[in-house]
C-alpha cells in the first residue's frame, strides 16, 4: 500500500541543528510553582495511546467521548462492517490471534474480555510514515488498516485496579500528552533528549526509505531520503553484538542535547536504563533495547568518556541513588524490555508492579520533597486514539499518549487537559534550571507548570 506522508526536507530543518536556539528563560520567580521543584524524574515507558490504557478515566477526554470519532477504514475508505482479524505478529509466520473473536465489531472494544492484561499480545506496526496515514489528516480511521495487527490497534485494558490508575487519581493526569514525532520509540527518544531527529547523511541505500515524487511511500527504511533517522537503527558506540558491519550502524551525533545544556549550567543529571551495564559490557540481556538509548548515540557521551561514566548508569544505581539521596537534579528512567509495557514482550501487569515499585521507592526516600516525576510512553505503539493531534511541523506530534504527573507539589485528583509533547517535558527542565531551549519544539512548548499547586 502506498502512503502519503509529507516529505521532510533538510534545509527547513536545519536550524533545529544549531549550537543554540534562543536565550534561557530567567530562573523562576517566588511564587512559581517551578521554584519548589528541585528534582525531576522522568520514567519514559513504552507503546500505549492514551484510549488503550484510560480509556474510560473519570474526568478524562475518554472513549465515552469517541461516538463521533470516525469508523475505521479499508484500503479503498470504505468503512469495516467488523474489524479485521487481530494477528499475533509474536509468531513467524504472522497467523491469527484465536484468543480473539473473528467478528469483532468496528469499534473500540476490551482487551482483557479475551487476553487478561498479564498476558502478552501481539506487537503492532508503529512507525514513521505508517503513523500519519494511520492518522489520516485528523480522522484516525486507518489504524487497522495500515496495522499487522488488525483489529488489535481498536483495544483497550480496563486498568482502574492499577498502580497507574490509583497514581493518577491521586495526583494529576494529562489527557492532552502527545508524543513529539511520528512513529516510533527510535525518533521519540531522540526527540526526548534533543528536540531533534538524528542524522546519518551517507547512511547505506538499503535503509533508507524511498519516496515516488509526491512524497508517497515506495519503500520502508530507518533513514528519511533527506538523511534523518526515523526508524529503529542502532548506535556505532552502543549496538548488539553481532552488529559486525559499522557501516549500517548510526554514526556519532554531535548536536547539542539536554545534557549538554545541564551542564553548562551545572546541574546534575543522569540517563538510567534497566540492563544497560550488561549491555555495555557486551553481554545485553535479550529485552535490552539498544535503540532506547538515545544519549548512547553522542559523540560527547562514548564509551569510556568521562561523561559517559557520570551520566549513563544502570537501574542498580538508579536503586542506590534514591536510597542514599544522591540523585541527580534531572532524571531519566528507561526501563528494561521486561517492564516497559510493549506489546510483544511485555504485560501491563508487569510494567504496572515495576513502576509502583519504583515511585514506592522514590517517595521513601530522602529527595521526594522537592520532586516532580512525570511517567509517559514514549509513543502510542500503533494503538488508535480518538483525539487527533494538533500539528507542530512535520515531524508530528503524533499520536495521544498518557501523562501522569507524581509529587508532594502536584495538583491532587486533577485531570490536565493543557496540550504536551516531549518538548514539554524539556521546556519544564529548562525553566526551572534556567537553560536555554534547545530547538522551536522544546523552545515554542508549554511548561508543565499547570501541574502544580
Amino acid at each position: 500500500m502506498a502512503i502519503n506522508p509529507p516529505i521532510i526536507l533538510t534545509a527547513a530543518f536545519a536550524g533545529w541543528l544549531a549550537s543554540t536556539a534562543g536565550s534561557a528563560a530567567a530562573p523562576p520567580a517566588t511564587g512559581d510553582p517551578l521554584a519548589g521543584i528541585g528534582h525531576i524524574v522522568v520514567v519514559f515507558e513504552e507503546n500505549r495511546s492514551f484510549d488503550n490504557m484510560f480509556g474510560h478515566f473519570p474526568g478524562a477526554d475518554s472513549l465515552d467521548n469517541a461516538a463521533a470519532t470516525p469508523l475505521q477504514v479499508d484500503a479503498e475508505g470504505h468503512v469495516y462492517a467488523k474489524l479485521p482479524p487481530v494477528m499475533d505478529t509474536t509468531l513467524k509466520p504472522l497467523a491469527v490471534d484465536p484468543r480473539f473473536p473473528a467478528d469483532l465489531p468496528n469499534a473500540p472494544f476490551a482487551i482483557d474480555d479475551y487476553v487478561p492484561a498479564d498476558e502478552a499480545t501481539g506487537d503492532l506496526v508503529h512507525r514513521f510514515y505508517q503513523e500519519q496515514a494511520q492518522i489520516d489528516g485528523g480522522r484516525m480511521d486507518k489504524f487497522a488498516v495500515i496495522s499487522d495487527a488488525g483489529g488489535l490497534v481498536m483495544g483497550y485494558y480496563d486498568l482502574s485496579d492499577t498502580a497507574h490508575w490509583r497514581l493518577a487519581k491521586e495526583f494529576a493526569l494529562g489527557d492532552r500528552m502527545f508524543h513529539s514525532a511520528f512513529g516510533g520509540s527510535m525518533l521519540n527518544h531522540t526527540f526526548l533528549v534533543c528536540s531533534c531527529a538524528f542524522e546519518w547523511p551517507n547512511a547505506p541505500e538499503t535503509v533508507v526509505s524511498k519516496l515516488d515524487a509526491d512524497g508517497r511511500m515506495l519503500k520502508d527504511g530507518a533513514v528519511s531520503p533527506d538523511g534523518y533517522v526515523i526508524n529503529t537503527a542502532r548506535s556505532v558506540f552502543l549496538h548488539a553484538p553481532g552488529d559486525s558491519d559499522t557501516a549500517r550502524l548510526v554514526p556519532p551525533q554531535t548536536m547539542p542535547h539536554i545534557g549538554d545544556r545541564l551542564d553548562s549550567k551545572g546541574v546534575s543529571w543522569g540517563w538510567y536504563a534497566g540492563g544497560y551495564d550488561d549491555a555495555l559490557a557486551g553481554h545485553p540481556d535479550p529485552k535490552f533495547q539498544f535503540h532506547h538509548q538515545p544519549l548512547a548515540y553522542f559523540q560527547d557521551l562514548a564509551p569510556g568518556t568521562p561523561a559517559q561514566k557520570a551520566h549513563l548508569k544502570d537501574l542498580q544505581d538508579l536503586y542506590r541513588d534514591i536510597d542514599a539521596g544522591t540523585l541527580p537534579q534531572v532524571v531519566f528512567y528507561k526501563p528494561i524490555g521486561e517492564w516497559n509495557l510493549h506489546p510483544g514482550y511485555a504485560t501491563v501487569t508487569d510494567g504496572d508492579a515495576h513502576l509502583a515499585e519504583l515511585v514506592a521507592r522514590l517517595q521513601k526516600g530522602p529527595q521526594y520533597a522537592d520532586m516532580l516525576i512525570l511517567v509517559t510512553p514514549d509513543e502510542n505503539g500503533g494503538f488508535w486514539d480518538h483525539v487527533p493531534p494538533p500539528r507542530r511541523d512535520a515531524w508530528g506530534p503524533g499520536t495521544r499518549i498518557p501523562l501522569i504527573a507524581i509529587g508532594p507539589t502536584v495538583k491532587r485528583g486533577f485531570v490536565d487537559h493543557t496540550p504536551y509533547d516531549f518538548g514539554s517535558i524539556l521546556k519544564t527542565i529548562e525553566e526551572r534550571f534556567n537553560v536555554a531551549p534547545l530547538a522551536d519544539a522544546d523552545g515554542k512548548a508549554t511548561s508543565m507548570r499547570n501541574l502544580l499547586k
